[in-house]
């Protein structure tokens, strides 16, 4: 049986209680987003796009789903201490795929602000999330999207109206939580209205010591002359397989940071498609992968300057230890009439040892004649010659490295516009290169207590 099948007929058997346990806003595309994936394959390494990670075998095995809606037995505000010296946020999770509302932080907002779970929202607020919902994410033309949209039955809502400045920055914690190997399907929708201001970080950590499958899609609208942070750290485990599909979409001098964090996985395939729709609009998509063992890690990208006078500058690094493997494709299309575009994308990558590989294809497509585009990726080894200047001034070789490799993801971390949880990285960061767990202190989850 193909790995297709399995799902199709789940979904044939179990629709009416997907249904059940959602929301009107998230049931209306499901019948269409069945259709499309019916249509479609899971993406195969013959599909150029997918050339380094095989979704078709990820898919394959048989996971436990959680459609009836059971509760799971964790209070995360219990298990999960997160302890970032001088970062005070509003803390917020998800168990699985499902929103924790049993208990919220109480945080003073300006009213009119909305987080929350995407299912008790959208029935609450049915107009704007019909408004939204679905409409990043195109099923027709991912497999992936298009099972997430058919089985998806909650997720996030951030909601910030116009000319309203979150001063407190927004924590989401994802949490994978199982007794058997199990998938999950989530949904993040934010929209940042015109003038608005709002900064979130999502950190995703695993609980259990079973085979997870997590899919994900973020759909982000950012308003005219808007600014938005969104920052993602993934703490997992060598059993988590996560595909990840974010799309945003910005219009006229709204200023967006992607920040996407790699320190502990499985599986990782992240795809990205930016939208640069109004005038002066500008992206900064960054992201940083450290892999060891057999992990693997892939970002494809995709920023399409649809409009004149748009700015996006793209940082992603990896370092690869033992047998891990890497993949980055960068696109970057400027449109015809795109004038005065300026866009900026840099890939480089060190490979620790002759085990590790590397993958890397930048790529400009240009239809406009008056623009200022580069691109480039670089794959190497750490440089002999700063190693050996290091230790010639009594630095061991082993701290040697660290230091190097410490210098080399810097760049990437430094974007961050937290302080503290730019802060917080570098330490994380120095931990990873140590062999060191250095996952957040204080949570009872990662440290086994």
């Amino acid at each position: 049986m193909n790995p297709e099948q399995q799902y199709i007929e789940l979904f044939e058997q179990c629709e009416a209680m997907i249904c059940k346990h959602s929301a009107e806003v998230l049931n209306a595309p499901r019948a269409r987003a069945f259709a499309d994936f019916k249509q479609l394959s899971f993406p195969t390494r013959k599909i150029e796009a997918y050339k380094y990670t095989d979704a078709a075998k990820l898919f394959a095995p048989d996971y436990g789903l959680n459609l009836n809606r059971l509760d799971i037995p964790v209070n995360p505000y219990d298990v999960f201490k997160c302890d970032v010296p001088n970062l005070s946020t509003a803390l917020y999770f998800m168990v699985n795929d499902r929103f924790y509302g049993k208990a919220l932080p109480k945080n003073n907002f300006p009213a009119g602000l909305l987080i929350g779970s995407l299912k008790e929202l959208s029935t609450q607020y049915p107009d704007l999330l019909a408004k939204y919902y679905g409409k990043l994410g195109d099923t027709s033309k991912d497999a992936i999207v298009a099972l997430n949209t058919m089985l998806a039955q909650d997720g996030l809502l951030l909601y910030v109206p116009k000319g309203m400045a979150v001063e407190k920055p927004i924590q989401l914690v994802n949490i994978l939580r199982a007794d058997v190997n199990f998938m999950v399907n989530r949904r993040v929708l934010i929209i940042i209205e015109d003038g608005a201001q709002a900064r979130l970080l999502m950190c995703d950590h695993t609980m259990d010591k079973v085979d997870f499958l997590a899919t994900q899609v973020i759909e982000v609208f950012v308003g005219a002359g808007a600014t938005f942070d969104l920052y993602e750290l993934e703490e997992s485990t060598t059993s988590t397989t996560r595909f990840s599909n974010l799309y945003v979409h910005q219009e006229a001098d709204s200023n967006v940071l992607v920040n996407g964090i790699t320190l502990h996985n499985g599986t990782t395939r992240n795809t990205t498609h930016v939208t640069l729709a109004g005038q002066g609009a500008h992206i900064d998509l960054c992201g940083m992968a450290i892999a060891d063992k057999h992990q693997h890690v892939d970002n494809n990208t995709f920023i399409d300057h649809a409009v004149n006078d748009c700015t996006s500058n793209e940082l992603f690094k990896y370092v690869l230890d033992d047998s891990a493997t890497g993949a980055f494709a960068g696109k970057v299309l400027v449109r015809e009439g795109a004038q005065h575009t300026s866009s900026q994308q840099t890939n480089r990558n060190l490979c620790v040892t002759r085990q590790a590989r590397m993958y890397t294809q930048p790529q400009l497509e240009i239809y406009a004649d008056d623009v200022k585009c580069s691109h480039g990726a670089t794959v190497g080894q750490l440089d002999e010659s700063a190693l050996f200047y290091m230790r010639q001034r009594g630095i061991g070789e082993k701290e040697a490295r660290l230091l190097l490799m410490f210098a080399f993801v810097g760049e990437v971390i430094d974007t961050i516009r937290l302080d503290a949880l730019r802060d917080r990285l570098h330490l994380l960061v120095d931990k990873r290169f140590r062999g060191e767990m250095g996952k957040c202190q204080g949570c009872t989850m990662c440290s086994g207590k």
